[in-house]
């Protein structure tokens, strides 16, 4: 089970003057293991003025009639360009696993998928080929073609809760199934 351990450390500015930038190195000598460096946060003043609690004690999967609902599915057919709105009845947001199932191969950096207007945007840089499954899962944080790791540009997507627009762009012309899938959230107990 992974450990981990919050660490501040106050830097003192030499001259009463504006912070252009500031530059982090993680230095780590003689250990063994997996080291993962998460939440960093910068903030002015003496005091520590933001925490950011793990989500797992503030969410839990949303629940109907005494247990947990079951994920909610949604199939599409996307042709060039659509704008898919998804129904949360969660009462906050979830992550949003999504499959994508071209009907014919596509240029590299044609596939993309974005939020709203355009917000959230995640691209794949490869070219992809008629049947591939394309998966970008964010509840489990991957992204594979037909299985094996597959390159992304952006971000994992989430449904927000009542109802999320997705705006999916395919090389002009192009078909693609779709399979959204998300597991739909609820406030959990208390945030401490």
């Amino acid at each position: 089970m992974a450990e981990f351990v919050r660490l501040a450390e106050v830097v003192n500015k030499k001259k009463d003057m504006r912070v252009v930038s500031v530059t982090v190195v993680p230095t780590i000598a003689d250990c063994s293991g997996r080291i993962w460096f998460t939440d960093l946060q910068l903030q002015e003043g003496p005091g520590l003025a933001g925490y950011a609690p793990h989500t797992e004690t503030c969410l839990q999967k949303l629940r109907e009639d005494g247990g947990i609902k079951a994920p909610t599915w949604f199939n599409g057919v996307v042709r060039s360009e659509e704008t898919v709105i998804l129904f949360n009845l969660g009462k906050t947001s979830a992550p949003l696993d999504i499959h994508i199932y071209p009907k014919s191969d596509m240029a590299a950096g044609t596939v993309r998928l974005a939020q709203g207007v355009g917000g959230q945007r995640v691209s794949f840089p490869g070219a992809v080929k008629a049947e591939d499954d394309i998966a970008l899962l964010a509840e489990s944080r991957e992204c594979t073609r037909n299985g094996a790791a597959f390159q992304k540009e952006g971000f994992y997507q989430y449904s927000a809760a009542w109802d999320s627009k997705h705006k999916v762009a395919l090389e002009s012309g192009k078909t693609a199934r779709l399979l959204f899938t998300m597991q739909e959230m609820q406030e959990g107990g208390g945030t401490f």
